[in-house]
Parts: C-alpha cells; structure tokens; sequence
C-alpha cells in the first residue's frame, strides 16, 4: 500500500475464480484481489471481511465492512478491481480511500 507491504494477496484473473471469490471458504489469511469485479456480495458467506474498492489505477474509492448473508457493495463508474481482507484488517492496515493499493 502506498508503496509499503502490508499483506500476501491471491488475484482472481479469471471468470470463474472472481465468480467464486471466498465462498467455501472458512477463513482468510492475507488478502484476495478480484480483478475486474466493481462490487461484492456476501450471500453465502461464513465470516466477516473488510473490502475496499478501488478505481483502475488502484487507488481505494471506498471500503466497507461486511457480515456474513448480509451486505454489499454496489458497481458505480469509475470502480474497477475489490480487494477482500479479513475482519478488522482496514484499519490494522491502515487502508482508507485515497490510498493506493498495487500487487507486487
């Protein structure tokens, strides 16, 4: 972030892994980058995770907290990629809009 690491990301490239995102899954350790993918959704999801949404130059447009069967984040212009962290980890990372975030 910002020219710091701050955590291992997996980037979902294809169709089918942004489709599939998290669910499934029990936990999250590091972070999960959906190229891509303006919004996210949390049907059928098993635990909280923090989201920010980033423009396609990477830089954060929003975050949000969301629980599990409940929450959203909506596909506006200028959105572009949603990078996926778990519970508490925007503010632990320091990630709020206006940073920009970058796969090394």
């Amino acid at each position: 972030m910002d020219g710091r690491d701050v955590a291992a990301v997996s980037v979902a490239r294809t169709r089918r892994e942004v489709r599939t995102g998290l669910l499934g899954t029990d936990e999250l350790i590091g972070a999960l980058w959906l190229t891509r993918c303006p919004s996210v959704h949390m049907v059928g999801m098993r635990y909280p995770i923090d989201v920010a949404v980033l423009d396609r130059h990477g830089v954060v447009v929003a975050t949000r907290s969301l629980r599990p069967g409940w929450g959203l984040t909506w596909p506006l212009p200028g959105r572009s990629d949603t990078v996926e962290m778990p519970s508490g980890a925007l503010t632990a990372w320091g990630i709020e809009p206006g940073a920009r975030l970058s796969v090394a």
